[in-house]
């Protein structure tokens, strides 16, 4: 999993990309089906802004997170991709009983 990490008005420093690394580590507990991520971390005035887009096998998840703090953003924005894999995850199961299938089927 290759995760890359640009800044919009902020650099990036190390203890910031260490931070996101560590973070985004929890993210194949759940589906290790994650092949890529691209993190982009924005300051405008007041509002840090975290979004991040993951390649995943059969398709592509989005999320964005605003919050006053950066790493405040980067928490949200890990909780709401955690989801989206579980719920991603859970789509590309098949949670029909073959069974039951075969006798509805038949006469």
């Amino acid at each position: 999993m290759q995760i890359d990490i640009t800044g919009h008005h902020v650099d990036i420093t190390p203890a910031l990309r260490s931070y996101v690394q560590n973070k985004f580590e929890r993210l194949p507990r759940h589906y290790d089906q994650v092949t890529g991520i691209h993190v982009v971390l924005t300051v405008a005035k007041l509002e840090h802004k975290a979004e991040a887009t993951l390649q995943v096998s059969g398709g592509k998840l989005f999320a964005d997170a605003v919050d006053g703090d950066m790493y405040a953003a980067i928490d949200s924005l890990i909780d709401k991709l955690d989801r989206q894999i579980k719920k991603h995850k859970e789509k590309l199961t098949n949670h029909h009983d073959r069974a039951s299938v075969r006798t509805l089927a038949s006469p």
